[in-house]
């Protein structure tokens, strides 16, 4: 994010701390002496540091400044993981088949680097056997163990037990 700078006549001080062109101290001199100097060498008066006292001002080619922050941010943004969370839903009562296939399934999400959210839902009366929910969480964690470590273990939150793995590096 590129916050505003104020620059040439946007500068109201009496009083400003100058740096020249190539970071060279020019002392205290007043704004309007700065805003000359700056207009002579064809550049711009930026305030660098309004909280100082005086606030520090700098001369330099405002445009260009601008240009190279962005290029900066851009690069900073290209080398960012974005992390997704992916999820899984399991019943209490699966199949030892399909908890393999669904193992499968999560062990490609870690393999991209994505986090897995693995869920066993419970409906009417499976809710008296948590349990067995979590049975089926830690057995499919040793299916993924290979691929993923829990990050966070299986626990009750209202009808579902949830778990989350995360891609082993």
């Amino acid at each position: 994010m590129i916050k505003e700078l104020q620059i040439n006549e946007e500068i109201r001080d009496k009083e400003v701390r100058l740096i020249g062109v190539e970071g060279e101290q020019l002392g205290v001199v007043s704004s309007r002496e700065a805003q000359e100097l700056a207009d002579e060498k064809k550049l711009d008066l930026v305030k660098i540091a309004p909280t100082a006292n005086p606030p520090v001002c700098k001369i330099m080619d405002y445009g260009k400044y601008k240009y190279e922050l962005a290029k900066k941010e851009k690069e900073a943004r290209k080398k960012q993981k974005v992390i997704n969370v992916k999820e899984i839903r399991l019943t209490p009562v699966i199949e030892e088949n399909d908890l393999r296939v669904k193992a499968n399934r999560a062990i490609d999400f870690l393999k991209d680097e994505d986090k897995v959210k693995v869920s066993v839902r419970f409906r009417g009366r499976e809710l008296g056997h948590t349990e067995a929910g979590k049975v089926v969480l830690l057995k499919f964690a040793e299916l993924t163990s290979e691929y993923g470590v829990i990050e966070k273990q299986p626990r009750l939150e209202g009808r579902n037990m949830v778990m989350f793995l995360n891609p082993k590096n």
